[in-house]
């Protein structure tokens, strides 16, 4: 049964609305936009067109997907990150615009520094190694993750940025698995939701993403803690490590810098005014 684009758009923002998903006709849009190959100027201006039942049955089907709490980002396989387009999938969490600052501060670290030497510990989807390397084609990176999933994901994200070349991605968890080395930058969005906190998230959180990816367990700072021990061992002499944290864990990581081992250089609020950056020097 064929439907126009304007009704189709209308049920699926009515369900998607009942189901409790945000931004319900945004949504819709993406989706069907996603589906179609169309963007959303095309969709407002050929409303009443009529979608073919291919079309019309995968739409539902995403929609149905939506609306039970899958993240539309998994759904299309794709989310921008720093002005740049990142595969996605269900084995590595999705590029967040906090992250963005990271990836703002290590290019502020590294500016002066000639062909850096990067490590980016948990790399997921290498979106912030990947970007770091686009941004700096003199720039050479390692990624590391647990996850032999994630890191195909990144190694994919790598070719399609045309960096694989510059990128070396390994299985480690952490440092355990590198061989001694002396990087100009270490970069890290560790898992750091507390086990307490998961109950909380969002559904699309919760249910979704890679728990590996999100929580560490306990105070969700044992991976942190690791980075702050092991990073100087990995880093030169004044190199910077530079680290994502968790809304109320600003105070609990500053008391964990051993002022012997690192000098604080900031810790870097998000657009929210939450503390979020962690900017450390290696003495």
């Amino acid at each position: 049964m064929t439907r126009s684009i304007a009704e189709s758009l209308r049920q699926a923002a009515e369900a998607l609305q009942a189901a409790g998903v945000p931004q319900a006709r945004r949504e819709a849009g993406s989706l069907l936009s996603f589906v179609t190959g169309k963007d959303r100027t095309f969709l407002i201006s050929h409303a009443e067109d009529l979608l073919d039942d291919t079309s019309l049955d995968r739409f539902r089907e995403a929609v149905a997907r939506r609306a039970e709490g899958e993240p539309l980002q998994y759904i299309t396989g794709a989310q921008d990150f720093y002005g740049r387009e990142f595969r996605v999938t269900p084995d590595v969490l999705i590029p967040r615009p906090e992250t963005e600052l990271l990836v703002e501060a290590a290019l502020a670290v590294v500016a002066g520094v000639s062909a850096p030497m990067i490590c980016d510990v948990g790399t997921g989807s290498g979106c912030i190694a990947v970007t770091l390397l686009c941004e700096r084609s003199d720039a050479l990176a390692v990624g590391v993750d647990v996850s032999e999933e994630a890191l195909a994901v990144a190694a994919d994200n790598a070719r399609r940025h045309g960096v694989g070349s510059r990128i070396e991605l390994k299985v480690s968890d952490c440092f355990a698995g590198l061989e001694p080395a002396a990087f100009d930058l270490i970069v890290s969005n560790p898992p750091y939701v507390s086990a307490g906190a998961l109950p909380g998230l969002q559904r699309e959180v919760r249910d979704h993403e890679p728990l590996i990816a999100l929580s560490p367990g306990a105070d969700g700072l044992s991976v942190i803690r690791r980075l702050l021990d092991d990073g100087p061992h990995f880093l030169k002499p004044n190199a910077h490590l530079i680290m994502e944290i968790g809304f109320d864990q600003g105070e609990r990581v500053r008391e964990l810098i051993n002022p012997e081992m690192w000098h604080l250089v900031q810790i870097r609020p998000d657009l929210q005014s939450i503390p979020r950056i962690v900017v450390v020097r290696r003495v």
